[in-house]
């Protein structure tokens, strides 16, 4: 930027983006001092390097800017995760379904475990039912993304929110929206991660 520019000719570059032509890195600097702005080189591996007055301090500022503004928009990949009995309560079952829907709603996956105690183990029919028919009524709003599957003494299901759905939540936040409530006690936990991961913090029940 401006004397630490050490090409003797550069390409020049108006404030505005106009194209002024091949010019001596000196009458760059002069013209950038004429107009109180910088010589930044944009291009230095270009014959010979593009450089555009600027005002770099604004520039800068911009930038950072826009920074912030993108990080404040962008969504983490959050998976929540709910724990059903195969014998669960109607009640609690529209409860915990209620929960679900309010995490996918929010933009975030949700891994549905069931777990199996004594001789519940010898039927995981009723976790395929149940999860198939949560599955079933959440739909509109999500899709099973991992399908159900035995794990030990559990049976796993991860839901995740169609893209419509998702794109509703970041607009939602982009807008200012005040965040879904967290969840209380016994409704689940969430882990934040670049990706999808594999296994979630342990929820409570």
């Amino acid at each position: 930027m401006n004397e630490q520019i050490r090409a003797r000719e550069v390409r020049l570059v108006g404030p505005e983006g106009e194209q002024v032509g091949i010019v001596p890195v000196e009458r760059a600097l002069q013209l950038a001092a004429d107009v109180d702005l910088d010589l930044v080189e944009v291009a230095p591996m270009a014959r010979p390097p593009v450089c555009k007055l600027m005002d770099f301090g604004k520039f800068k500022y911009e930038s950072a800017l826009k920074a912030r503004e993108a990080r404040r928009n962008q969504q983490q990949t959050v998976i929540k995760e709910m724990k059903l009995r195969p014998k669960i309560d109607p009640h609690d079952y529209e409860t915990k379904k209620g929960h679900v829907v309010r995490f996918l709603k929010a933009g975030d996956k949700v891994k549905v475990t069931i777990m199996f105690r004594g001789r519940e183990q010898s039927r995981p029919e009723l976790g395929f039912r149940l999860l198939r028919r949560l599955s079933e009524e959440i739909s509109e709003l999500g899709f099973v993304e991992a399908s159900p599957k035995q794990d030990g003494r559990n049976m796993i299901m991860v839901l995740a929110p169609h893209r419509a759905t998702k794109a509703a939540a970041v607009a939602a936040v982009a807008a200012g929206a005040k965040p879904a409530r967290e969840p209380r006690e016994g409704d689940g936990t969430e882990v934040e991660s670049a990706e999808p991961a594999d296994t979630p913090a342990a929820a409570v029940e």
